[in-house]
C-alpha cells in the first residue's frame, strides 16, 4: 500500500500574525477563516496544501526544540511550481515590494526558470516554472 496524505500542512513560526497575513495577501494568497485566529493563520497554497502561520507562542505548543533563528539558518526550503516564468517574477516581485527580500537571484535552467524570496520571518520560499515539454 502507498502512504498518500490528503492534505499537507506546512507550519511556520511567526513574529507578527496580522503583518505576515497582511504580507502574503499582498502576494496573492487567500486565508481559510475557519482555521484563522489571534495565533494561528491558514493560508492556502492549494486545494491540499497549506501553510499554518503560528505566533511564536503558539508554535512552542508543537514542539519542545527552539525555534529556529533565520537570519543565521535555514530550516526549510519551501518551493512549489506555477504557471508560468511571468508569474515566477510577479511574485518575488510582489513579496518583495510587501517587505520581504530576495533570497537568491533568478535561475534559468532551460528546462526551468526558478527565483526566491525570504518571507518578513526569513522563511525561505520557492518558484519555478517548468517547461511542460520537460516534464515527461
Amino acid at each position: 500500500m502507498t502512504f498518500q496524505p490528503s492534505k499537507t500542512f506546512i507550519n511556520l513560526p511567526v513574529s507578527n500574525l496580522q503583518k505576515t497575513i497582511d504580507f502574503f495577501t499582498n502576494i496573492g494568497f487567500t486565508f481559510n477563516p475557519h482555521f484563522t485566529d489571534d495565533n494561528a493563520a491558514c493560508m492556502v497554497i492549494n486545494d491540499h496544501t497549506f501553510a499554518m502561520l503560528l505566533t511564536h507562542s503558539h508554535f512552542k505548543n508543537f514542539t519542545k526544540k527552539s525555534i529556529t533563528d533565520t537570519t543565521d539558518n535555514t530550516e526549510v526550503l519551501i518551493a512549489f511550481a506555477v504557471e508560468s516564468r511571468e508569474q515566477v517574477d510577479d511574485v518575488v516581485r510582489k513579496a518583495i515590494q510587501s517587505g520581504g527580500s530576495p533570497a537568491s537571484e533568478p535561475t534559468d535552467h532551460g528546462f526551468m526558470y526558478q527565483a526566491s524570496f525570504l518571507d518578513l520571518d526569513g522563511h525561505t520560499w520557492e518558484l519555478l516554472y517548468m517547461e511542460p515539454t520537460s516534464i515527461q
